[in-house]
Parts: structure tokens; C-alpha cells; sequence
């Protein structure tokens, strides 16, 4: 199981969504490592390792979930960083936010995402929710 370990990087400002991540991880049982960034410029921080003399996350096998809305760099600002870096370029990010809008949704697909998906409402859906992307991210080739 080692090797389908998948790096997960969670970029969110808000804590209760956070909380209810980690809720929906323990709740279907996903002992991925997670990893928090509050914003695009903490999360571009933490892949380009500028925290330590380290990367903070493993450069293999790693997703990015991304909220959209966030202060400093919002999730947009932070896909086109994302895809102007050579190194960091390829990582799969699925967006998963409040957001509606029809023009973040084609943004963030002419960004290249894995996935846009809207938070439910309910924990239960929620949770959900997060089990169906562990099966597809189990299910994915991710390098």
C-alpha cells in the first residue's frame, strides 16, 4: 500500500473546512498524508520546498485540492503559477470549492485541473464526496 500513497496538499484558508476534510479523511479511512497551505503563495512555498532547505511535500505522488477563493493568492493566481513551473507543472489538482461561477469553471479547466467540484452543503455529502475522490485518485495513475 506504500506505493499508492498519494501526497495530498490542501490549499484552504478557511478552518472549518479544513476540519472538514480531515473529518471526511478519518470517516473513510484515508490515511493519505495531508498537508495545509492557507494560500496559493503558502502551498507554492511548500512544493518549491522555500520553507526549509527540504521540500516540505514529497516531490512524488502528490494531488493539490484547491479552493478557489482565498486572500493573497486566490486559486486561479495560483493555477497559473502552478502550470508556468517546469518542476511543478503536471501535479493534478482538483478544485474543490463554493464557487459557481461559470467563468472560474472554465478557467480552471482551460488550467488544466483534474476535477471541478462544488462543497456540499451537509458533512454527509461531504464525506461523499471525499470517498469518491479517494477511489479515483486509488484508481489513478498519479506519479
Amino acid at each position: 500500500m506504500e506505493d499508492k500513497k498519494i501526497h495530498i496538499l490542501l490549499v484552504e484558508d478557511d478552518e472549518v473546512d479544513v476540519m472538514n476534510v480531515r473529518r471526511a479523511f478519518k470517516k473513510n479511512n484515508i490515511v493519505n498524508p495531508l498537508y495545509i497551505a492557507a494560500n496559493g503563495l503558502e502551498a507554492l512555498a511548500m512544493l518549491r520546498g522555500e520553507t526549509g532547505s527540504e521540500p516540505v511535500i514529497p516531490a512524488e505522488r502528490r494531488l493539490i485540492l484547491l479552493d478557489l477563493n482565498m486572500p493573497k493568492m486566490n486559486g486561479i493566481e495560483f493555477l497559473r503559477e502552478l502550470r508556468l513551473d517546469r518542476a511543478l507543472r503536471s501535479i493534478p489538482t482538483i478544485v474543490l470549492t463554493t464557487s459557481n461561477e461559470d467563468r472560474d469553471k472554465v478557467e480552471a479547466y482551460n488550467l488544466n485541473v483534474a476535477g471541478y467540484i462544488l462543497k456540499p452543503v451537509t458533512f454527509s455529502n461531504f464525506v461523499e464526496v471525499v470517498a469518491t475522490l479517494n477511489k479515483y485518485w486509488m484508481l489513478s495513475e498519479i506519479q
